[in-house]
């Protein structure tokens, strides 16, 4: 089987876990499986180091959270349509890269993926790391006045950044790496979610907003909504509810898209970085009571 004796341990107090003893090109037992699978709702994002998987291995290990969703505007890669390279080289300078910014994975879609697989094939050798925010912590360090003024509160989610409403500016293109489909009706369309979601497998109360999907609020403007929305993305970025991985040929990172906002580092340019990424399979955010 694939693991001897797994161990897990903690990497800061809010979020995060480094798990050894698996090796995940093969297969697990239903003890080892249930294990991950519970350790990802435990610590929200796990951690794994020197792994060798050809994408048929990714892409079975991630089936081990559910089926694997596929995601729109993002061309995949070539003969794997459940794998997307992330991919920045070596000569694309000033640009912005993909997932440089606070956000949880295609929060727009009406089944946002509950988990993202990223794994790590070239690095550079300093730079592009990844952070991640514990988006519990973020909705309970509320006030109870803040609480109950979001309490039912909905809002909306679009994928318009990526699409041809805020395209980079000229200075700042995108990744030439990355395959952006414009003029995506499943992508530029405006989804409602709650702002505060209910975990359907903790029972916890996670914010579920983020600065690139996130709009405005159900019913309101988007000059009505930014006071507040502005106010949440900035209170949800306290650095005790944060944890960054640094990147390793091998290295492999599961996070929870429910609970979790992920930030992708750009300060490696004049180095070229790789990486697969797939999704599992997520569904219609809860409104938490």
């Amino acid at each position: 089987m694939g693991y001897e004796t797994i161990t897990i341990e903690k990497v800061t107090g809010g979020l995060g876990a480094e798990v050894r003893g698996v090796d995940l090109s093969k297969p697990l037992s239903n003890s080892a499986a249930a294990t991950l699978r519970q350790a990802l709702v435990d610590h929200l994002v796990l951690f794994f180091r020197d792994q060798q998987l050809t994408p048929e291995q990714q892409m079975a290990f991630s089936r081990l959270y559910g089926p694997l969703q596929r995601v729109p505007y993002v061309r995949p890669m070539d003969g794997y349509p459940d794998i997307i390279r992330v991919l920045k080289e070596a000569d694309e300078k000033k640009i912005s890269t993909f997932g440089n910014a606070w956000h949880s994975d295609f929060s727009f879609l009406e089944e946002p993926p509950m988990a993202s697989i990223l794994y790590a094939l070239e690095v550079p050798d300093h730079g592009g790391d990844t952070l991640w925010i514990n988006m519990y912590d973020a909705y309970e360090a509320l006030s109870v006045g803040m609480k109950r003024m979001l309490r039912g509160l909905r809002a909306m989610h679009n994928g318009r950044p990526y699409g041809v409403v805020a395209v980079p500016p000229k200075d700042m293109r995108t990744s030439r790496s990355i395959g952006i489909e414009r003029n995506n009706p499943e992508a530029d369309r405006e989804i409602a979610h709650p702002v505060v979601r209910l975990h359907p497998e903790s029972g916890r109360k996670a914010l579920f907003v983020n600065s690139i999907y996130t709009g405005r609020f159900e019913d309101m403007s988007e000059a009505e909504s930014r006071p507040l929305l502005d106010y949440l993305y900035q209170h949800a970025l306290r650095p005790e509810f944060a944890c960054r991985f640094r990147w390793q040929p091998g290295s492999l990172a599961v996070w929870d898209n429910r609970c979790t906002m992920h930030y992708a580092v750009n300060d490696y340019d004049g180095s070229r970085r790789l990486l697969h990424r797939t999704q599992v399979q997520g569904e219609k955010p809860m409104l938490a009571d």
